[in-house]
């Protein structure tokens, strides 16, 4: 290189200083992380030997959620469409699941706890809900201190969107106690287009009396088969009429 006059410009034999330990610093720090992203982005795996975590998010790449683990405090409330609605969230400690919308569609929850007074209670569920609406397909045990029943219950649900029901149902709630708000919800508990809200179908479990059973219902939810072994070793079974009346029983009584 010449400067403008066509002598020789002085050559820079030697770096400053403080430039060269900025440079040594920089090449100290940003090598390991370089490496480290590169290795990240070749593997897109962690390793954890242990981790303890208060709340997991699964989402998907446009960050809709799919799954949820939580403890109770950092649980989550009901999702529509990624948007919250009915209650808020603290209660459900266990895994919600959501689908490709970002709607709640089923779930894991747990609990279980001994009082002051020395009487517990626990509950598991585990739960398939109906697209844009509430659970149809579930295992539950429920224990009050001793009382408890656990089962798999099959059931059919009327074909309504549960954010608008939940909505209705608050708005009525909201109105004055009295006749008007009565009237309201006893309407609003109505069959849609001939289907109620909800109708057990299938129950196949252990009830409160420690019989082992299964009930088998209508379209409307009453029991019209029942099949039973009670707490003694006694098997039954019942057919039953629209109104819940034994119509017929093996063995007869």
């Amino acid at each position: 290189m010449t400067s403008s006059t066509g002598a020789p410009a002085p050559a820079l034999t030697r770096p400053p200083r403080l430039l060269q330990g900025y440079a040594l610093f920089l090449t100290a720090l940003l090598g390991p992380l370089g490496m480290a992203a590169y290795r990240q982005e070749a593997s897109e795996r962690v390793h954890f030997k242990e981790i303890d975590v208060e709340r997991i998010n699964i989402v998907e790449p446009d960050g809709k959620l799919r799954m949820v683990l939580s403890n109770r405090p950092r649980s989550i409330g009901p999702i529509y469409k990624g948007q919250p609605f009915g209650y808020a969230g603290g209660g459900r400690p266990g895994i919600i699941f959501f689908n490709d919308e970002g709607t709640e569609n089923g779930g894991l929850t747990f609990a279980g706890r001994k009082g002051e007074d020395g009487r517990y209670a626990a509950s598991t569920g585990f739960s398939f809900d109906q697209f844009n609406s509430d659970q149809v397909l579930y295992l539950q045990y429920n224990d009050d201190n001793g009382r408890r029943n656990m089962g798999l219950t099959v059931a059919d649900r009327a074909d309504v969107d549960i954010h608008d029901l939940v909505l209705r149902r608050d708005e009525i709630l909201k109105m004055p106690e009295g006749p008007a708000r009565t009237q309201a919800l006893l309407e609003w508990q109505q069959p849609r287009d001939g289907v109620p809200l909800f109708a057990e179908r299938v129950y196949v479990g252990r009830d409160t009396s420690k019989a082992a059973v299964v009930h088998l219902c209508d379209p409307n939810g009453k029991p019209r088969l029942r099949l039973k072994v009670d707490a003694s070793g006694e098997p039954s079974l019942e057919f039953l009429d629209e109104k819940g009346n034994v119509t017929a029983r093996m063995p007869e009584e």
